[in-house]
């Protein structure tokens, strides 16, 4: 039997035409290493991957030979080259398909609504949209547009504009709620602090009881090019709440959606 998680070649399920065994089998080899398992035996690679010993050592053979598994002594390990395995993936991906998969954990996880845009003209449009409850009176989806001086998510991407292109992409600062800022002195104020802070929060200022925090998604060469948000509603917790709880979660998904951005580029 092999350990909970880790998945056998000796599967019943019915195969497609042109099924090839050894194929999978050198794929559950590569799989049986992970974060907790990063060295292993000959044995050990056995039994995670469901394959004899000897099955195991021919794949393993195999692989250093390819370049994609390192050996010293008996213990095995992979290398970096396993990376362009993935990077196939992520090459074929586009910028939006790469975000939903981490937006998608990033929900659940915190299970607030969390969404990524990039700027057009004075707007965010919507590119991404996991809700996890409806906190917002306007229905958004993929493709829904929204003041960018008013948003989380907008300030992050205004904040990465040089300072002579940001009056064309604010228009007028109409007030949306009694919060909102609308005096463009002061915006410029709040995006040196966005710009130097990292992430941008948003309280109340696009729709009343609605509270966003927002961070950049940049490619390789370090330029912004989107930016992500948890939403939550303001009568779930402080603001307090929203930098110590959220805040820190939607930082690490928006290295996880850049580093995998550079990967594709």
């Amino acid at each position: 039997m092999s350990e909970p998680g880790v998945r056998t070649t000796e599967a019943a399920e019915p195969r497609r035409p042109g099924y090839v065994q050894s194929l999978d089998r050198g794929l559950a080899v590569i799989r049986a290493f992970d974060a907790d398992h990063p060295r292993l035996t000959l044995t050990e690679v056995a039994g995670r991957a469901g394959l004899t010993r000897a099955a195991a050592w021919r794949f393993l053979h195999t692989l250093v030979d390819l370049g994609y598994v390192a050996v010293e002594g008996r213990v095995f390990s992979l290398r970096p080259r396993v990376l362009e395995l993935g990077y196939a993936y992520l090459s074929s991906m586009s910028l939006a398909e790469i975000a939903r998969v981490h937006l998608e954990r990033l929900a659940s996880l915190v299970d607030e609504s969390s969404s990524m845009s990039v700027l057009d003209g004075t707007d965010i449009v919507y590119v991404v949209r996991v809700p996890a409850r409806r906190i917002m009176s306007v229905d958004l989806g993929v493709g829904a547009r929204l003041p960018a001086f008013a948003t989380s998510m907008g300030r992050v991407l205004l904040a990465a504009l040089p300072d002579d292109a940001l009056e064309e992409h604010v228009g007028d600062l109409e007030p949306l709620t009694r919060r909102t800022t609308t005096d463009l002195a002061a915006l410029r104020q709040e995006l040196a602090v966005v710009r130097r802070q990292g992430w941008a929060l948003v309280d109340g200022e696009l729709e009343e009881g609605l509270r966003s925090v927002a961070a950049p998604v940049t490619d390789r060469s370090g330029r912004v090019v989107a930016a992500v948000n948890i939403s939550t509603a303001a009568s779930r917790g402080s603001v307090a709440s929203v930098t110590e709880d959220l805040l820190p979660h939607l930082l690490r998904a928006a290295r996880e959606i850049s580093a995998d951005l550079a990967q594709r580029q």
